[in-house]
């Protein structure tokens, strides 16, 4: 390091280019030698020489603010703190292409650490230079200026606004359907990270018109470019049900479905999350989400995947679709899916998440269910906590349904029930009362446990006429 440092002053600019992408390598192999080149006070040195040398030695100085700031918020620190920002952005103002591009490499590096490296970003002024960027011929500069600005988005509404007000929305949305899959990725990123902070953003984004165009890249042959969509569709569905009932009249329900049928793995992920959020938001948009037939796809997500955090997100949605109304439950119920989620709850390999979610999603769709062949599972493998909310259903259900009763009786719920150890006086008890009292008195007795043994006690004591 401290033989390259005196290089790079050297009076052959060849020598001293070649020493700036030496140094940049070493910083960009590992923090440790990042950190090797902030201790030996090389960064003020090649932040004095950006303005004043050529344009291969500006992308070679800019390669290694990039190598030292992508590490960590502390080494973007140290950048920033020798004036690394304004030098770079001077840079954008440059008429090479190469040049741009290494700059703003360099930025989008210092930007996605925080919201504090990036407003240092956006204090430099280099908003509104990514923004003509995005205007440029070259694909590539287009694909890093979309990036960085998706990176100083993420952190903030107050960055995202910024961003906006500089007029990005207007020139990513014309980009959406450009051929090119890297940009496109770009496109799509930046606009999640507009959405995502606040219905007004979102709104913003969708005034943008880039619904319809946007659905076509669902099916994408990059499988970025769709993860992408699905996430940006995610991000502003949140927000609302009139954002929601937007994108649906767009078409996209049965898109984001085929999605998810489509992919594997993470890729599901914002597909799944849309969903669920879509769901939340009222017993409609909920079931237009199982006109679409979401509810099977999720149900195939929890068999396929093994990933705990994905199966989280899908047990998650699943609640957001059941726990609505009794209409809502029993399409989730005859799917098979309560005894799934009791499963993953009492699985004591799932995640911590999962469990909670299972349950969450377990008790929240089994209040509004009654639909007696769905809960009858349950009977037998939920614990009590679970079980109560099992059995205050049956105890809501079995008084005004003669045909429940019969297939209770006959199903051999009514003996399981008798089975139920519960404490007098508590709610548990009571719902087992309620069911008991559907009931001819002998029929309960019937399937109390130890009346058999009592019967046959009875008959030796017998004494026949």
């Amino acid at each position: 390091m401290s033989m390259l440092r005196p290089l790079l002053l050297d009076v052959v600019p060849n020598i001293q280019q070649t020493a700036a992408l030496a140094l940049g390598r070493l910083a960009d192999h590992s923090d440790d030698l990042a950190e090797a080149v902030v201790k030996e006070d090389i960064l003020p040195q090649l932040v004095q020489s950006l303005a004043s040398q050529n344009r291969f030695y500006k992308k070679a100085a800019a390669f290694v603010l990039r190598a030292v700031a992508k590490h960590s918020p502390e080494l973007a620190q140290a950048v920033v703190a020798c004036g690394g920002v304004d030098a770079l952005v001077l840079c954008l103002e440059e008429f090479d292409p190469g040049v741009k591009e290494a700059a703003i490499w360099a930025l989008g590096y210092i930007a996605r650490h925080n919201a504090m490296l990036s407003q240092s970003v956006v204090d430099a002024g280099a908003v509104p230079l990514l923004v003509l960027c995005l205007l440029e011929p070259e694909i590539a500069l287009k694909r890093i200026a979309a990036s960085t600005l998706s990176d100083i988005c993420k952190h903030t509404p107050e960055l995202a606004q910024t961003v906006v007000d500089t007029g990005a929305i207007a020139h990513l949305a014309q980009m959406i359907l450009n051929p090119d899959a890297k940009l496109k990725r770009q496109v799509f990123s930046a606009l999640s990270q507009i959405s995502k902070h606040s219905v007004s953003l979102a709104e913003m984004v969708i005034e943008a018109e880039i619904f319809p165009a946007a659905l076509t890249s669902l099916r994408d042959q990059d499988e970025y470019v769709r993860k992408n969509v699905a996430t940006l569709m995610r991000e502003v569905v949140k927000h609302s049900p009139e954002l929601s009932q937007v994108i649906i009249n767009y078409g996209a329900l049965s898109g984001v479905i085929d999605y998810v049928n489509d992919c594997r793995g993470n890729l599901r992920l914002p597909g799944i999350m849309m969903l669920g959020y879509l769901a939340a938001h009222s017993e409609n948009l909920a079931m237009a989400v199982i006109i679409s037939k979401g509810v099977p796809q999720l149900a195939l997500c929890l068999s396929e995947e093994s990933e705990h955090h994905i199966k989280a997100a899908t047990v998650w949605s699943i609640g957001q679709i059941g726990h609505h109304t009794p209409e809502h439950a029993k399409v989730v119920a005859t799917a098979h899916l309560l005894p799934k989620l009791l499963e993953l709850y009492m699985d004591a390999s799932s995640s911590e998440d999962l469990q909670a979610k299972s349950k969450k999603a377990l008790k929240s769709i089994l209040q509004k269910c009654t639909y007696v062949p769905g809960l009858e599972p349950l009977l037998y493998d939920a614990p009590s906590n679970i079980l109560k909310h099992v059995v205050c259903q049956f105890s809501k259900v079995l008084p005004h349904d003669s045909k429940a009763r019969r297939l209770f009786v006959t199903s051999g719920g009514l003996k399981k029930v008798q089975e139920i150890e519960a404490e007098p006086g508590s709610a548990l008890q009571e719902h087992i009362n309620t069911i008991n009292n559907c009931f001819p008195e002998e029929l309960v007795r019937y399937y109390t446990p130890g009346y058999s043994e009592a019967l046959l006690e009875r008959l030796d004591n017998y004494q026949s006429a």
